[in-house]
């Protein structure tokens, strides 16, 4: 399937310059690293004109990103991922994901002429046929890959090689990794679906049952929930605008947003704890002081104090934050990149 914004990996012939890239394919934004040039975030959305008078209108055959959810209602537009995976539903979901890779390799070699070695960064538990379909979505574009954990990149690149624990909270999923100065392994690991997603359906449906005639949709409050989000004691009472039978009213979600947002903490509990209490017991204190938050997630406010506060039920604990949340993913994914020896990659 040849799609168009999907760069083809040149045949025969001498290849220019090698690039090493780390790929974060993101459920709600995907980012891309590469070793010479800039970093490139973009919402993982894509969308095609929906009919001829659209395609006029955009004046463009397929949008991506914030411009794709900008001109939603002229587009046929998809999120092609979900739970951090690629959605295999149908084939224009897969053409979608082709399209966004394609997007991102674009931005870091527009000509489609350098050699590109890709470390993309999947779900910690993510199932065989989702890196398999992640490894055919890259195979026209790159020349050779390397699939890792998203928690393990982000461990990679921040440094935190041994005695720590990486909690990468993002849209579709919350992965859990344990680094013990080696490799980890599927033991050191864990999955939780209760992430960004599950809080925007949460406050989508407490806003719609408690104004039952307003318009809200799922864009707006997780807009809502990128700015305001927070754990806890709020730092000032939330108001927002959204429309009631057509008009522009100001409410009040402080309430409905907190709830939202703490319902992800049981699960985020429970996986931390349960994680370090398997690992072995004459390293569980040095861990349980080293856990680190990274993702999209770990900005909701007061949720690094509130781990912490709950991890020190068994013992001194101490959660910090990454400076750069992110790209910490698609920055630890390029690391590996740069470090990573021959026997690792698989040619393509």
């Amino acid at each position: 399937m040849t799609v168009k914004g999907k760069p083809k990996k040149a045949s025969g012939g001498s290849k220019g310059e090698s690039l090493n890239v780390g790929i974060d394919l993101g459920t709600s934004r995907s980012a891309i690293a590469p070793s010479k040039g800039s970093r490139h975030l973009v919402d993982s959305y894509v969308g095609w004109p929906k009919d001829f008078v659209s395609a006029r209108v955009l004046g463009k055959p397929v949008l991506f990103g914030a411009e794709a959810l900008e001109h939603r209602l002229s587009l046929d537009l998809y999120r092609p991922l979900q739970h951090g995976v690629i959605k295999e539903t149908t084939d224009r979901e897969q053409e979608a994901v082709d399209a966004l890779i394609g997007h991102l390799l674009e931005t870091v070699d527009p000509e489609g002429k350098k050699s590109l070695r890709a470390v993309v960064g999947v779900p910690a538990q993510a199932l065989t046929q989702s890196k398999l379909a992640i490894r055919n979505a890259v195979s026209d574009s790159v020349d050779a890959l390397m699939i890792v954990s998203e928690p393990f990149a982000v461990a990679y690149g921040q440094g935190f090689l041994d005695n720590a624990m990486v909690v990468d909270i993002g849209a579709g999923t919350v992965d859990f990794c344990i680094m013990h100065g080696t490799v980890p392994n599927d033991e050191d690991q864990r999955t939780s679906l209760k992430a960004g997603d599950h809080i925007d359906e949460e406050l989508l449906e407490a806003l719609t049952d408690r104004y039952p005639e307003s318009s809200i949709n799922i864009n707006m409050v997780r807009e809502f929930k990128e700015r305001w989000s927070f754990v806890g004691k709020p730092e000032r009472r939330v108001q927002v605008e959204f429309p009631i039978d057509g008009k522009m009213v100001t409410h009040d979600i402080t309430d409905e947003l907190g709830r939202a947002c703490e319902s992800i903490l049981p699960a985020l509990y429970e996986h931390t704890a349960e994680l370090i209490a398997k690992f072995d017991p004459q390293f569980q204190d040095a861990i349980r002081q080293n856990i680190i938050l990274a993702g999209g997630g770990s900005q909701i406010r007061g949720l690094a104090e509130h781990l912490e506060k709950a991890m020190t039920e068994y013992g001194p604990a101490k959660v910090t934050t990454v400076s750069d949340p992110i790209y910490a993913g698609a920055d630890g994914a390029l690391a590996l990149a740069k470090d990573m020896p021959a026997e690792y990659w698989e040619e393509l």
